[in-house]
């Protein structure tokens, strides 16, 4: 299994993005930087690219699936779990295009979300042609 340690979260609301910090300490993570727009987010990952992206699709200016765009074009390496409330399938399908590596739903109960974001990070070491569907898009 892979040990990541450094994640940034991206979300709007602050509320959210402590919720998301304290599931990550849960899950091993030490170093949880936190943004609350796209702008500062693809700056902080310009100046230090983190193991792992949690990025919130509805946010002012630019939302998070153009976020993902970018992060997908410069830095293919890092994943990116989409978390939001917003759970259409077109959106959850254009954030598999865009290669986000999963997808959780923002408001479902902690142990939900630390057991699907387990399963991501655990997809993220495994072999491409041994990787199950679990947690993923």
């Amino acid at each position: 299994m892979v040990r990541l340690t450094h994640a940034l979260i991206v979300d709007d609301e602050a509320h959210v993005r402590t919720y998301l910090k304290l599931i990550l300490r849960d899950l091993g993570f030490t170093e949880c930087r936190e943004a609350a727009e796209a702008t500062t987010a693809l700056a902080m990952v310009q100046a230090q690219p983190p193991e792992l992206i949690l990025l919130d699709v509805n946010m002012p200016g630019a939302n998070g699936l153009e976020l993902l765009h970018e992060l997908s074009e410069f830095f293919p390496d890092v994943p990116v779990v989409i978390v939001t409330s917003q759970t259409l399938v077109g959106t959850v399908q254009k954030a598999a295009e865009l290669g986000a590596a999963g997808y959780l739903a923002k408001f479902s109960p902690k142990e939900d979300i630390i057991r699907s974001l387990s399963d991501i990070i655990a997809a993220l070491g495994d072999d491409p042609e041994e990787t199950s569907d679990a947690g993923g898009i």
